[in-house]
Order: structure tokens, then C-alpha cells, then sequence
């Protein structure tokens, strides 16, 4: 079990997505619902031999339309849903001189309304690209269910507004994942199926110039406690009294979890959770810091220790 040989990277940053508030017993079995600030990341890459300029999730947006209104009346309220003080868009300009008319391709890692919402009145070149199975499950949408959480303006076959596509692959083996695209061809990102979130769900693993590998996980699970093993996964009553979990498919959560840890144990892999901020609390993972710009590094040590936003 190996990683592929390349000498072909990308350029990763970290992106800082905005946060909400959340409660610990809807992550992790037996906890009280303790309320506290949960952080959303997302990733800027670029690919140095094609030129091509990517955003992987696009992370929370203060503005309520951006949002299906059952989400913007729901949890988008209730969540109290604060954007970056500094906008996606300014922080890739500021850090990397990119401007939004230069992305060209949106990964978004699955549907849920903290990673995804329509952006191409901004980022007006990219298309936007889904795992396989988002769209089945998705479609209409709001536009035609006003009660759907998922945005018509992806998912309505009749009215949608924003340009995207379903990854195609060719899928192959990699690591301990069964079903990985080789985005670039070369070897240097690669696009995985995690199922269990929700369908369609998505990690990718990137190679940095310095040789190392970064894991985008996404929602896979929701806090360094569960990726460890320390807690189990919690369920919750939805409001209309059913029971449920942050994961769709438990058991195949558990199986995804599980090869993520081999990546990190067996492999190296550095695991980038969306939500997780106890690498960035106890600045424990030089590679992961190494994404960070000396900004979000000062903003990050004045907020996250004291639960705020940034």
C-alpha cells in the first residue's frame, strides 16, 4: 500500500469559511448541548503545470438569500452564521493575486448549505463540480419544493441558474480508498468518494512541492475526537421528533473514517478536517500551519482560544 510516485504538486491554502455555533451532543455520543463556535475551512488550489486555479467548499456567507429559505429561516438562524471577517474572494486576492474571473472549477465536497451555495455571480469562469449520486438525491430542489433544504439553483432540472457537472472519473484505487479520480492526470490531487455523509460525498488528497500530502476531509466527520476514536458519532431528535445523525449512512461513515486514519497512521497523510481547530489551537501540525498566511495565523491565535469568529 503506496502512495503514487510524482514528482507533480499543487499550492494549497487554507481558506478561513466563516463559523456558527453548534452543540456537542449533535457531534459525539453521551454530550451535553454545550454550545460552542464551530470553524469552516475551505481550500484554494493551484495546479502550477496546467495553470488551473481551484476552490474546494466555499464555506459559510453571512448574506440569508445565498440560502433555500427553509435553511436561512432554520438553521442558518438558529446557527447564528457568520461569514469571514475577510471574504473568499479577498483572501485569495490578498494571498495569492488571483482574482474570482480566474477560477476555473468549484469542488464542492457535498451539498450541504455550510460548503455549498451558488457563487457564479462571482466566480463567473468556474463550473461547478458535485460527487456522483448529489444530483439524484438533491433534485428539485427549493425552486420547486420550497420546503427542500437543497438549492433549486444547482438541483431544479428546469430552473437552475448555476453551472455545474457530476464528476465523471475514470475511478481507480488509491491509498486505502477504493474509488479516487487523478484530477489533474499526474498525479498530484486526487478526488475521493467518501460515502456516508450524504450521497455523493466527497475528500480529496493533495501533494504539496515539499512532498508532503494533505487530506481534504471535509464533513467525513465532524472533530479530531471522532477521528481518533475518543468519541463515537451522536444522534439527536430532528424537529419533528425522528431520530437521527450528522451522517446519513452510519456504517459507511465508520468504514471512510476508518481508511482515513490508515492514511494518517500507514501513509502520512495529513488530515484536514472542515470543522476541526485543534491542530490550529495547539499549533501541532507544522504542514497543515504551513497553509496559513501570517494574517490568519494572528487572527487565528486572537479568536479561536476564546470561541470567536474571524
Amino acid at each position: 500500500m503506496t502512495l503514487p510516485v510524482t514528482d507533480a504538486y499543487v499550492h494549497l491554502d487554507l481558506l478561513n469559511g466563516g463559523s456558527m455555533t453548534a452543540e456537542y451532543d449533535k457531534l459525539h455520543a453521551g454530550e451535553p448541548p454545550e454550545r460552542f463556535r464551530m470553524y469552516n475551512w475551505a481550500f484554494y488550489i493551484h495546479h502550477p503545470q496546467s495553470g488551473r486555479r481551484l476552490l474546494w467548499d466555499l464555506g459559510m456567507s453571512s448574506a440569508k438569500d445565498d440560502y433555500p429559505p427553509i435553511v436561512s429561516n432554520g438553521p442558518w438562524k438558529e446557527t447564528c452564521v457568520l461569514g469571514p471577517h475577510e471574504s473568499l474572494i479577498d483572501q485569495i486576492e490578498r494571498r495569492e493575486r488571483v482574482k474570482p474571473e480566474e477560477i476555473d472549477t468549484i469542488i464542492l465536497s457535498h451539498a450541504h448549505w455550510d460548503h455549498c451555495r451558488p457563487t457564479g455571480h462571482i466566480f463567473k469562469n468556474a463550473t461547478v463540480l458535485f460527487g456522483p449520486g448529489t444530483s439524484t438525491f438533491c433534485s428539485p430542489g427549493h425552486l420547486s419544493d420550497p420546503l427542500s433544504q437543497w438549492d433549486g439553483r444547482f438541483f431544479d432540472p428546469e430552473h437552475a441558474t448555476e453551472h455545474w457537472a457530476t464528476l465523471q472519473g475514470p475511478w481507480v484505487e488509491f491509498g486505502l480508498f477504493d474509488t479516487a479520480m487523478d484530477f489533474f492526470g499526474d498525479g498530484s490531487f486526487w478526488v475521493i468518494q467518501a460515502p456516508g455523509h450524504m450521497p455523493g460525498n466527497l475528500c480529496a488528497c493533495a501533494r504539496l512541492e515539499t512532498g508532503e500530502w494533505v487530506m481534504l476531509a471535509s464533513d467525513c466527520c465532524h472533530s479530531r475526537a471522532l477521528f481518533e476514536g475518543v468519541k463515537e458519532f451522536g444522534t439527536f431528535r430532528f424537529a419533528n421528533g425522528d431520530w437521527g445523525c450528522l451522517h446519513m449512512d452510519i456504517a459507511a461513515a465508520k468504514d471512510t473514517l476508518r481508511r482515513l486514519r490508515g492514511m494518517q497512521k500507514d501513509l502520512g497523510v495529513h488530515i484536514a478536517l472542515a470543522h476541526d481547530d485543534t491542530w490550529l489551537k495547539d499549533e501541532s501540525d507544522s504542514v497543515l500551519l504551513s497553509l496559513l498566511d501570517a494574517r490568519f495565523i494572528q487572527d487565528m491565535r486572537a479568536a479561536i482560544p476564546q470561541g470567536k469568529p474571524f
